[in-house]
């Protein structure tokens, strides 16, 4: 251990001022054991650096562990959301088709039921075309009055698709949504993590 000032030369400067050898030496003694005593404590606090290589290296290994599960965590969780993803486009790409059939089959069915209410009603104003001009104005009023009815069945119809068509695109949406947003969530975490 070493000491960062002179020993002798401090005798010799407390003996110019007044103090006996025997005095200053005990001075001197005096302050070697303060200061050893210092420095065992200032080192009782410090590390070596063997010592901080050696926790180094722990925390290195600890972080690469950590690293290989990030890794693997990662690789895992990331292919079950790709393959969950895969299912809710599967399942609405069927969806999308089920509804686009059920909307061609509903405008199918309304314009067969139109084409025969036009065919029916044409043929009750050829058959009582030969009527009174009050018959024929009443039939007429009521061919009129069942046309309005049957194209606002129509509309109500076409409406009431266009609604479920919209709520199930919103539906779509959703889920859409929400999987890209559990995906940046879980990536986040992970980027997160691993800063």
């Amino acid at each position: 251990r070493r000491l960062y000032f002179d020993t002798h030369a401090l005798v010799c400067l407390l003996e110019e001022n007044g103090f006996t050898t025997q005095q200053s030496e005990v001075i001197v003694s005096a302050l070697v054991k303060i200061m050893n005593t210092n420095l065992d404590m200032i080192y009782k606090d410090m590390v070596t650096k063997v010592q901080q290589e050696i926790a180094l290296q722990q925390v290195m290994s600890h972080i690469g562990g950590v690293k290989k599960d990030m890794i693997i965590l990662e690789k895992s969780e990331f292919s079950a959301l790709r393959s969950e993803n895969e299912k809710i486009k599967l399942e609405l790409q069927q969806i999308k088709k089920q509804v686009t059939d059920e909307i061609t089959k509903v405008r199918a069915d309304n314009k067969l039921n139109l084409n025969l209410e036009k065919s029916r009603v044409k043929e009750l104003y050829n058959a009582h075309g030969r009527c009174l001009n009050k018959v024929q104005f009443e039939q007429h009023a009521q061919q009129d009055r069942a046309l309005t009815q049957t194209d606002r069945k129509i509309d109500t119809e076409v409406a009431d698709l266009k609604t479920m068509l919209e709520s199930h695109k919103l539906d779509n949406i959703k889920y859409l949504a929400g999987s890209v947003f559990t995906c940046l969530t879980v990536a986040l975490g992970f980027y997160r993590l691993w800063i």
